[in-house]
């Protein structure tokens, strides 16, 4: 086996170019890229949430069309304070763009009725709560007639468009301050003295006294010590020599061969278009739209744009510390200004809400009956999660549960395959 295309062979520095032909070039890929992905001899529609993202994908695959465009979106029952409504702004959008837009409001039960169907589709514990909106809203496209739909993954690993990612980038900067590691290894040392080893701050500091990078990627749900007292007692002590590091060592060698610019947002992009994006945001959408046979297309991710995106400087995607500065100056004149400058929210579910009601119950059931009758984990440290509100990572825990009972717990004959 041998990896034919790496997204840093054909990168270009444009280090001495301007922004404003810096955000042209972005703007003439996006079109392109967008205008290829129409091509089809079936129904082609656009997911839109209302973000900027979502938004750009419509108003591009809206020009030259001679009808409106199909446009899909998903809300949920409830203003949630963790997920508020989006609905407003893609409705916004859709009246911009004079799309056709098709709407679906779903219930925790929603959820429910479908984990079951999610976790055939998943193969795998994929552990994204998204997977929900994903499939109902590829249902809601198929059932409107659309065959194949644009979506927006990619935008925000090539543009600096998350807000945890600003994050990383202000800690790796503290890290390389001139800092004794007397002084560091002390703070761990008090860290761990006020019971603090799962926490992150506990995490980071001892990566950078390891010598690592403090981002591992967009998808960790635990720290490593969390991870080690969730497990049981002999899985703690047959894995305590082994970290996620591993898996991430091949990523950051091929980092700081092929690099021009080895700055931490290079880091943390070229990391996360190797692992998060493929492995858990590409996954979820493919299996979930194909499970209602629909097609989704990504023009954020063609290869020419990801290669554009890549010569572009830190200090021009991080200007004045706007995410998405460059990419909101390349699409200004092409959606409302309210949705380039609107919070960053991102496509979520509710789900801290939902695991303090029905799926928490239906979670604590699920958890008792695996403990029982495995030795994966440590059944008390499981069910904090859900007693100390920590949602995300419960339903981590829920997925591999849900995944082991349907594909490994469940003698082979008993499994029904749909062809």
């Amino acid at each position: 086996m041998r990896r034919y295309w790496d997204a840093l062979d054909n990168v270009t520095s444009l280090q001495k170019a301007a922004e404003g032909e810096i955000a042209e070039r972005i703007l003439g890929e996006l079109r392109t890229a967008v205008q290829l992905r129409k091509v089809s001899d079936v129904p082609v529609g656009v997911f839109l949430s209302g973000g900027i993202d979502s938004s750009v994908n419509a108003a591009l695959f809206s020009e030259g069309s001679g009808q409106p465009i199909q446009t899909f979106s998903i809300g949920y029952g409830g203003n949630y304070k963790s997920y508020p409504d989006e609905l407003p702004y893609a409705r916004r959008m859709a009246v911009h763009v004079g799309a056709d837009h098709h709407e679906r409001v779903l219930k925790q039960q929603d959820l429910i009725d479908f984990l079951p169907e999610m976790i055939r589709l998943q193969d795998e514990p994929i552990a994204d709560p998204v997977c929900v909106p994903v499939y109902y809203l590829s249902r809601l496209a198929r059932d409107n007639g659309v065959i194949v739909c644009q979506v927006g993954e990619g935008s925000d690993e090539l543009f600096w468009g998350y807000r945890y990612w600003r994050i990383s980038l202000g800690l790796q900067k503290l890290a390389r301050l001139p800092v004794p590691n007397f002084f560091r290894t002390a703070g761990l040392k008090a860290l761990a003295a006020a019971g603090q080893h799962e926490a992150m701050p506990y995490e980071w500091l001892r990566r950078d006294i390891a010598g690592q990078p403090i981002f591992w990627g967009g998808a960790e749900a635990f720290s490593e010590t969390h991870k080690q007292r969730l497990l049981s007692h002999d899985l703690r002590r047959r894995l305590s020599e082994i970290s996620s590091w591993e898996a991430l060592q091949p990523i950051r060698a091929r980092f700081e061969q092929k690099a021009w610019e080895r700055s931490d947002l290079a880091w943390m992009t070229y990391l996360d278009l190797n692992l998060r994006l493929p492995e858990l945001l590409l996954m979820r959408v493919d299996k979930m739209s194909m499970g209602v046979s629909l097609e989704a297309r990504v023009p954020f991710l063609d290869h020419k744009l990801v290669e554009l995106a890549l010569s572009i400087p830190e200090a021009v995607k991080t200007r004045h510390g706007v995410l998405k500065s460059i990419l909101k100056k390349s699409v200004r004149n092409l959606i409302p200004y309210e949705l380039i400058h609107r919070r960053k929210q991102g496509f979520g579910v509710p789900i801290q809400e939902w695991f303090a009601a029905q799926l928490g119950e239906f979670a604590r059931e699920q958890f008792r009956t695996f403990c029982r009758e495995t030795d994966f984990f440590n059944q008390s440290k499981v069910n904090e999660q859900i007693e100390n509100q920590r949602g995300p990572r419960a339903w981590c825990l829920l997925n591999f549960v849900l995944w082991w009972k349907q594909f490994v717990a469940t003698p082979r004959r008993q499994l029904t395959v749909a062809v």
